[in-house]
């Protein structure tokens, strides 16, 4: 492979920097970017193209015609409405009056039929309630004024029926209502005058029942006397009583109860005013308000463009309703208005748009200036004898000074980028580790170094998902896949081995560790440093590192730590006796903070037992797995790690001096800290306690600087936790 500049790189760099506007070509030599060097004297020939407007402009005009059309359009409206709130009132009054007129002459009918009755009672003699020929000839000849009625009843004191003549013709008592029957008995308990409700169930059965007492002698009541009068009598309730005198309008007359007796419509009468439309609501109104039913009037406008005038009519506790329209009269005023509003608004809208493209000309040349200034290469301003930048006071000055000023900032952020492309080329072509950066799990970035790992060219991995070169058997990958992604949604980072596919169809096994570009946000991208591992992988097969590692966490196991521990130790107090050329030297104190002195940590993982009762023991291996992949990356070849069991760790820096040893401590506390795992949605804190202990000179055995580190372990836990703690070997143990 070649190990100059890969052209895919070219074309890569090269078309982000093309990406950018034209404006950042190369800098003219002849002018310069200071607005005091211009020429503004604005002598140039103005073209058609500066004239006409740009989108913004368009956008502008189209707003003002808008605006002009809509204020004369609501400037009519207004006129219009004043004219209807006019008209309306006007209507208010009218059918305010009307209704109360009519309320009166249903109270007059009703005061009148009482009187007919009444003259009626008068000529009723107690004699005649024994003969019911007498009363029948009486009734028939002797009275005219009980014609009025269609229907006339007499009973005794008793309670039965002396007469009852209907239409002119005598008919059985058992013929009478038992709502006639039952006001006739009231008015012989009660012994005064009453008027029934409404008795029959069709329109034209319905009728209304006036009652007297015969009252003869000192009060007393020897009987009762009942007219009878059909709803749509002329005495009553005409039809032609509904008829509405204007169109969009009609007069209803309705009980307490809601049940209409009057209506235009004779199939709506017996109706009840819940179906009404518009009558209600209104009625509803007036019963909420408690409006007694003494004559008392009202008017109520509704939502839906109705307006409601109501009167009672006392005695018989009826209710008279208009409801009409809300006047349209405006709508013939717009008519008539409209033409004329619509040329005064034309008329505006026209001279304001030629006002507005004559100011919005120096805008105009500005944007043809930039369009001009998109077509070259040069990122300064037009060469000699093109046009120069338009000149207004004000707003387009301003724009025309910071867009010269922008110039010269893009020419030398230009030169500013490509010298961090030239710088990013280099690092990518030279670092000796496998780097790529992918999102949407897509290849975007990747260096030299991993394409020689693959054997791929840069050009052949751009686009290409990371994944899909995972190398193994059907069924296999997805499972890997979903591992990667699980792994992402736990820790929030990948750190693994992965089999992937070189270019001729070898696997190579890497060791690959993934970070999001932004913590937490894995869809911004994510950076992955990828390593060769087959050495590793190979070592494992054998039989001997088997027997000296940790199966869960691949990290070296206590037994085999402490040998190794215990080796370090050897050397060093070899290496301290070769170097003493004289017995009279003073020995080495071992004292902290002596460069190259080496320490040893033991780590134990706070709140561990969370994850293993919560989520499971499989989540609590995973954790670990996690954490000692954790302390590999943060060590790498500073010094080695090992898993002495359970969630206990050590690390040994064997050439760090205490300063250091302190850092690295604190760095791995942090690491942990930020860490927190998600299993079964849930997130876990952790937190690492750690003891800290020097390795002094001359200490050849192991067991007293094993038992110091785990002492100020468990001062760290003892502490609360998440902290550091140092201990020292005593020096009797150094020296025994």
């Amino acid at each position: 492979m070649s190990t100059g500049k890969p052209a895919s790189w070219r074309q890569h760099w090269a078309a982000k920097a093309n990406a950018e506007p034209r404006l950042q070509g190369h800098h003219h030599p002849s002018t310069t970017l200071h607005p005091a060097s211009q020429d503004w004297d604005g002598t140039h020939a103005a073209s058609s193209a500066d004239w006409l407007p740009g989108p913004l402009v368009r956008r502008l005009l189209l707003v003002l015609l808008l605006a002009v059309l809509a204020s004369a359009a609501l400037a009519g409206w207004l006129v219009a409405r004043a004219s209807a709130q006019e008209a309306a009132q006007r209507l208010i009054e009218q059918q305010a009056d009307e209704v109360e007129q009519v309320a009166r002459l249903l109270a007059s009918k009703i005061e009148q039929s009482q009187k007919v009755l009444a003259s009626v009672a008068e000529g009723i003699t107690p004699a005649m309630l024994e003969s019911p020929a007498s009363l029948g000839w009486l009734l028939q000849q002797g009275l005219p004024a009980a014609r009025f009625f269609d229907s006339v009843q007499v009973a005794r004191k008793d309670g039965q029926l002396s007469i009852n003549l209907r239409s002119g013709h005598f008919e059985q008592a058992s013929a009478l209502d038992p709502v006639e029957r039952d006001t006739l008995l009231r008015t012989l308990v009660e012994g005064k005058p009453l008027v029934s409700e409404l008795v029959g169930s069709s329109p034209q059965d319905a009728r209304i029942l006036f009652t007297q007492p015969l009252v003869r002698g000192e009060g007393r009541t020897i009987g009762a006397v009942a007219g009878v009068l059909r709803l749509q009598s002329q005495g009553l309730l005409p039809q032609s009583l509904a008829q509405p005198a204007r169109p969009q309008s009609r007069l209803v007359v309705f009980t307490r109860e809601g049940v209409i007796l009057s209506h235009p419509v004779l199939e709506r009468v017996l109706g009840h005013v819940r179906d009404e439309p518009g009558l209600a609501q209104a009625y509803e109104q007036w019963r909420s308000r408690g409006q007694p039913m003494n004559g008392s009037q009202a008017v109520i406008e509704l939502p839906g463009g109705q307006m409601v005038s109501l009167a009672a009519v006392p005695l018989p506790q009826w209710m008279v309703a208009r409801i009409s329209e809300q006047p349209t009269a405006w709508a013939g005023l717009l008519r008539r208005m409209g033409p004329w509003v619509a040329v005064a608004g034309l008329g505006l809208a026209g001279l304001g748009l030629l006002a507005m493209v004559w100011l919005a000309r120096p805008l105009a040349q500005l944007r043809h200036q930039a369009l001009q200034l998109l077509q070259t290469e040069a990122a300064a301003l037009p060469a000699a004898g093109a046009a120069p930048w338009p000149r207004s006071d004000g707003e387009v000055d301003d724009v025309v000074r910071a867009c010269i000023r922008l110039l010269e900032h893009q020419r030398i952020h230009q030169q500013d980028t490509q010298a961090l492309t030239g710088q990013l080329q280099a690092v990518l072509e030279h670092v000796p580790l496998g780097i790529a950066v992918t999102r949407a799990e897509r290849v975007e970035v990747v260096s030299l170094q991993a394409c020689r790992l693959l054997d791929y060219k840069p050009a052949e991995l751009h686009g290409r998902d990371l994944l899909d070169l995972l190398a193994s058997a059907p069924g296999e990958a997805d499972r890997m896949v979903r591992h990667v992604r699980a792994q992402f949604a736990a820790h929030g980072a990948f750190d693994g081995e992965l089999p992937l596919l070189r270019r001729d169809g070898s696997v190579q096994w890497l060791r690959a560790q993934g970070q999001p570009v932004q913590a937490g946000q894995p869809q911004a991208g994510i950076v992955w440093v990828l390593e060769d591992c087959s050495a590793l992988r190979e070592a494992r097969q054998q039989q001997d590192w088997e027997g000296a590692h940790d199966p869960l966490t691949l990290l070296p196991h206590r037994a085999a730590f402490k040998q190794r521990l215990h080796q370090l130790l050897l050397a060093r107090a070899g290496r301290a006796g070769t170097e003493r050329t004289e017995p009279e030297s003073a020995p080495a104190t071992g004292l902290p903070g002596e460069p190259g002195e080496g320490v040893l940590m033991f780590l134990n993982l706070d709140y561990f037992a969370l994850i293993n009762d919560l989520a499971g023991h499989e989540a609590g291996n995973d954790a670990l797995r996690h954490l000692a992949r954790l302390l590999e990356s943060e060590l790498r070849q500073m010094g080695w790690a090992a898993r002495l069991g359970g969630d206990e760790f050590a690390v040994l820096l064997p050439g760090a001096s205490m300063a250091r040893g302190q850092t690295v401590a604190e760095q791995l506390r942090a690491a942990v800290q930020a860490w927190e795992p998600v299993y079964g949605e849930r997130r876990f804190s952790l937190g690492l306690s750690i003891g800290l202990v020097p390795l002094p000179a001359g200490l050849r055995d192991v067991a007293p600087l094993l038992y110091a580190a785990d002492m100020a372990c468990h001062a760290a836990k003892r502490a609360g936790r998440n902290r550091v703690e140092i201990r020292r070997v005593p020096q009797a143990e150094v020296r025994s």
